[in-house]
């Protein structure tokens, strides 16, 4: 089995390398050169309608539409990720040199002008909620940017003053969307006024890792006062955002663990991570390890879901002995599925096709990082 996950892994990173880590993304259809040229691109109702058309088109529209294959900061700090867990396993001196090269490539990606570092995402990005032009620097990429320096700074170099500038733009930039004396909600974005509970809660993660409890405390209060009876969360408050998918559920769980591993009053919450990872683990795998997106839907089978769920699960072995292996099972399914001959994963398997379009933030980017962890944890 470890052959099979060694055989994904370096093929999926000399695919990655040949493509300079560049690639197009699920939601990079505002950086089309047509569209931009048009009227259409001063209208909310058109940037959306658009972004929604080429990420749902079952053929891929970006050449037609002249969309740049660009780097992702999101996606560089999660090869950086994968590149820590693999330097973790093999501690040699070109594992080192990966893991550096990454993290100063994450480094000079930084947006100026706020509080402190902070990242974004390389394309105007319309919601449903809240529009966020290119560089806006937003909770998600700047999370994942702190989680990667600060497992860098256990083995290598310490970067914690990076991080604790990351602190500095989640306290004083990211508007708080509910703050008072026992709950505390972080914004999506310093334009925005969201309630989210997985981007808060990655904002409290990075908080937790320098020892910032006090806003940490009562982020996570909010989350798990908003955890449903059967154990789950929506996506977020608003009434558009009622739905209940894979990932944003993993990444929950994830985050609620690592806060509940280092803070003092951690343990008051592990009751809703209990709740919360078995109904995750209940309503989103199927026998087999196939990954679904949504909780009452098996369809579509998604890597980015997978890849996240595969993280997920060995983040919280301590749960349940069973983890390990249903990590390898959804890799396993994902490898056999949703895998091309080349080394690159597809994007989606939906009901009567599959979409084979390499995102490298979504779908690379991310099992890279699942594939490294799960050969770490084998080792």
């Amino acid at each position: 089995m470890s052959d099979l996950f060694q055989a994904a892994y370096d093929e999926l990173f000399s695919w990655c390398r040949e493509h300079d880590f560049a690639g197009h993304d699920p939601f990079d259809a505002l950086n089309s050169r047509v569209f931009q040229s048009t009227p259409l691109s001063q209208s909310r109702n058109a940037r959306f309608i658009w972004t929604q058309l080429v990420k749902r088109s079952p053929a891929d529209l970006r050449a037609l539409a002249q969309v740049p294959p660009e780097r992702n900061a999101k996606g560089i700090a999660l090869f950086a990720l994968a590149q820590v867990a693999n330097y973790r396993r093999v501690k040699t001196e070109e594992s080192e040199k990966q893991v550096r090269s990454f993290l100063a490539g994450l480094l000079s990606m930084k947006i100026e002008g706020y509080s402190g570092a902070c990242w974004g995402y390389n394309f105007d990005w319309q919601s449903r909620n809240f529009f966020a032009p290119r560089d806006t620097p937003t909770i998600v990429p700047t999370a994942f940017a702190a989680r990667a320096l600060i497992e860098a700074s256990r083995d290598l170099q310490d970067f914690q003053d990076v991080v604790r500038s990351v602190c500095e733009f989640i306290l004083k930039d990211l508007p708080r969307s509910v703050n008072n004396d026992s709950e505390l909600c972080f914004s999506y974005a310093p334009n925005s006024n969201t309630r989210i509970f997985n981007a808060s809660l990655l904002a409290a993660e990075v908080l937790a890792g320098v020892g910032l409890f006090d806003p940490v405390e009562r982020v996570t209060r909010y989350v798990v006062n908003n955890q449903r009876p059967d154990g789950s969360w929506s996506y977020g408050t608003d009434p558009k955002q009622a739905w209940i998918d894979n990932f944003h559920t993993a990444y929950l769980l994830f985050s609620l663990k690592r806060i509940i591993d280092v803070a003092p009053f951690g343990s008051q919450f592990k009751p809703a991570l209990e709740r919360g990872y078995e109904y995750w683990k209940n309503n989103f795998f199927l026998a087999e390890g196939w990954p679904k997106y949504y909780h009452d839907d098996p369809y579509p089978a998604d890597a980015h879901a997978a890849a996240s769920a595969i993280v997920t699960f060995l983040e919280c072995a301590e749960l349940d002995n069973d983890a390990p292996r249903l990590a390898r099972d959804v890799a396993t399914w994902t490898i056999q599925n949703l895998r091309d001959k080349r080394g690159f994963f597809y994007y989606q398997r939906r009901r009567f096709y599959t979409v084979r379009k390499p995102y490298m933030r979504w779908t690379q980017a991310w099992m890279l990082y699942a594939l490294a962890r799960l050969l770490e944890e084998q080792n």
